[in-house]
């Protein structure tokens, strides 16, 4: 029977370093990551034709998921996925820069470029507590959101196309309370090559 897999890190544990440390990788991957994921399959396992949907479609269509077991799909769907999404839109390769038909976009959105790390670095400062900032496409336009917990932008009509994890145990073991430190540094490691990849083929 098909079950959800958490996928290796496409890049070595310490490879973000010194933006993100290697004992957060382990800590964040192997048990986060893993945990959402294994919780995930136990919430699914009385519902087995779940598992033919992927991640995406069952974030589309919480309202049909057994009530029983909703909540959790919910929380541990959106942890499995947005780890995910997180892992492949970061690089060990610094200093990358949005081009082309993103950075278009982005203009076109925001104003410049340093307008949306702005408004997005503030997004993600506003969250209380547990918490995503996305930078999303809505009927093909880029915005700019924050969710909850694990709640998910595909659970709003939203398409994500990359975001901050601002959990604790995102950047605690490294950054402790500065959160403000933690996502200055993050930009330093963003695959925008990636994120143009998921613009072109979802705008």
């Amino acid at each position: 029977m098909k079950q959800f897999i958490t996928p290796d890190l496409p890049y070595a544990y310490n490879a973000l370093e010194p933006y993100i440390d290697e004992t957060t990788m382990r800590v964040h991957h192997d048990k986060h990551h893993t945990a959402y994921t294994t919780n995930l399959n136990k919430a699914l396992e009385k519902y087995p034709e779940w598992y033919e949907k992927s991640v995406e479609e069952i974030l589309k269509s919480l309202d049909q998921v057994p009530e029983d077991v909703r909540l959790l799909v919910k929380n541990h769907a959106g942890g499995h996925l947005h780890h995910n999404i997180l892992w492949e839109t970061l690089t060990p390769k610094h200093g990358q820069k949005p081009e082309g038909e993103l950075l278009q976009a982005i203009n076109e959105s925001f104003e410049s470029f340093d307008n949306f790390k702005e408004g997005f670095t503030k997004m993600a400062m506003s969250v209380f507590g547990s918490g995503w900032a996305w930078l999303s496409l809505d009927k093909g336009k880029l915005i700019i959101d924050k969710t909850a917990n694990q709640d998910s932008p595909y659970s709003t009509g939203y398409t994500p196309l990359f975001g901050f994890d601002v959990w604790e145990h995102a950047y605690y073991l490294k950054y402790q309370n500065r959160r403000a430190e933690y996502l200055e540094n993050i930009w330093s490691i963003i695959n925008w090559n990636k994120i143009s990849e998921q613009y072109k083929k979802f705008k």
